[in-house]
């Protein structure tokens, strides 16, 4: 009989390349996150209950965001994190194929955790999604 555990934590996955959504889905459930996605920005807020506003929905540990997106990009989603009350202190990943530049404009963003470039090395991006929440639970 095999035995069931509870998911480690919550891990939503922002972005509109399906193959990279797989694959992130494929990686975090493997280490037993539970594991919510949206598309593109505009889904991901309303999913949050950031716009419209809405208190009820359960909010993920942290959130794996692309920067390139069709609706919404994701400089414009990780603002609308940072004023909203209920969402400013999700950590968030960024996870683009976009260089340096994109890197320094996001440094300045309290609450990202950590910055990966595409293509990514799954053991090393485990391993940092493992230490960002163990970071958050010691908060």
């Amino acid at each position: 009989m095999m035995e069931t555990k509870a998911p480690k934590a919550t891990v939503m996955i922002v972005d509109d390349e399906a193959e990279i959504v797989t694959l992130l889905r494929f990686i975090l459930e493997k280490e037993g996150y539970r594991v919510t996605e949206a598309g593109n920005g505009q889904v991901a807020l309303e999913r949050l209950g950031v716009e419209p506003g809405d208190p009820s929905p359960v909010l993920p540990d942290l959130i794996i965001l692309d920067i390139m997106m069709p609706v919404m990009d994701g400089f414009t989603v990780n603002m609308r994190l940072q004023t909203n009350q209920s969402t400013r202190g999700i950590p968030i990943l960024v996870l683009t194929a976009k260089g340096q530049k994109m890197r320094d404009l996001f440094e300045m963003a309290p609450n990202v955790a950590a910055y990966v470039q595409k293509p990514f090395d799954p053991k090393m991006l485990r391993e940092l999604i493992s230490n960002i929440l163990l970071s958050r639970q010691r908060q």
